[in-house]
């Protein structure tokens, strides 16, 4: 079995991470004004030091921030993006239970990139580790796909065609300056082409007045077109997951109704792909995986604190290698353990006891 030394790894992980208590106080310190943004730099910076080493501890070679200066793993960097502010709506985004924060956004202006504060963190881990750094950022359906529309200034784009487009080249330019600023390992959120896979959401974009058929084809393309300038030795991935909020999800259902899309049309180097549970689907869609192109399957759940055996994950392994070669695959939890600050239901040793158990299994399975 080949020993990889580009991304992704045999043991990698989708990059949040649950914000330690002195982070979230910070944060609540700073949301009342007692402490100024500088303050809570320091406390972020020195946050991160300490997370950056843990995951090198544990044996992980991709090393993330956690996404410790967020709050969302999406709205914060789209609120950067040119043409899209802040928005409150009338409520939340419904999960299984519970329904989110009601932070939103709008398109006020012509969309496009300028610059953004999270290419400076990304320099910030590279300068503090050794291993890969990566960066997360959600795929450019996140500024549509959510299932309540996005406010769009009809006076800036009477047409979606013109929105999308510049969509597609906002994105293209953000992740060449990613590349500029070295990174090597940039990772997509995409959660509404995996959404596609749910006949309620299906439901619910047609009922605002889209075509969920079409959907899947233009998300794609915009993918594709935000890595069309990259350099020959850059890695981007893709994750999809159905939803992760307070250990709480938004769809279900297998990949199936959207594999032509995935392993046909996008052109993204590998896949991280939830599969800790039935609502994913089994692992049928993966015959349909490039040779070229890797899979890592995100097996071990970050919804809750069990920690799986390590025979029932190998158990997994064994039936999606019966679809796809070994060697293209990776081992990964579902998602991240806090895609927003509010972190899902478990402890910080749960999480890392999930991630030293992967890099374990890895060592176990692929050597």
């Amino acid at each position: 079995m080949s020993k990889r030394t580009k991304p992704p790894f045999r043991a990698d992980h989708v990059g949040s991470l649950l914000r330690p208590a002195a982070l979230k106080k910070a944060r609540e310190q700073r949301a009342k004004g007692e402490i100024d943004a500088a303050a809570l730099k320091t406390i972020e910076d020195r946050e991160i030091e300490r997370v950056i080493k843990k995951q090198q501890e544990v044996g992980l070679q991709s090393i993330t921030d956690g996404e410790f200066r967020r709050s969302w793993w999406h709205l914060d960097f789209l609120w950067g993006l040119d043409g899209v502010e802040k928005h409150v709506m009338e409520g939340g985004i419904p999960f299984a239970g519970v329904t989110t924060r009601n932070e939103g956004i709008k398109v006020t202006g012509k969309l496009g990139f300028s610059s953004h504060p999270m290419i400076e963190h990304f320099k910030f881990v590279a300068s503090h580790t050794k291993r890969t750094p990566k960066i997360t950022i959600p795929a450019p359906s996140a500024l549509y796909g959510r299932p309540m529309p996005t406010p769009i200034d009809k006076k800036i784009y009477p047409k979606l065609d013109a929105f999308f487009d510049d969509l597609g080249q906002a994105y293209k330019k953000a992740v060449r300056a990613f590349a500029d600023a070295g990174c090597r390992y940039l990772q997509l959120d995409e959660v509404f082409i995996a959404m596609l896979c749910d006949p309620k959401y299906r439901q619910a974009m047609t009922a605002r007045g889209d075509d969920p058929s079409s959907l899947g084809a233009l998300y794609g393309d915009l993918i594709n077109t935000a890595m069309s300038d990259i350099p020959s030795d850059m890695t981007i991935t893709m994750h999809m997951c159905r939803g992760n909020y307070k250990s709480t999800y938004m769809g279900s259902g297998g990949y199936e109704a959207v594999q032509e899309i995935l392993f046909n049309k996008i052109k993204v180097h590998g896949f991280f792909m939830e599969y800790d549970s039935d609502r994913a689907g089994g692992f049928e869609p993966l015959r349909m995986v490039p040779k070229d192109k890797s899979v890592v399957l995100g097996l071990v759940t970050s919804k809750s604190g069990r920690l799986e055996s390590k025979d029932e994950i190998k158990r997994r392994i064994e039936q999606a290698a019966k679809f796809v070669d070994l060697d293209q695959l990776c081992l990964s939890p579902q998602c991240g353990f806090a895609s927003t600050e509010e972190g899902n239901t478990l402890a910080e040793d749960e999480q890392w006891a999930k991630l030293k158990m992967i890099v374990e299994i890895a060592d176990e399975v692929w050597g």
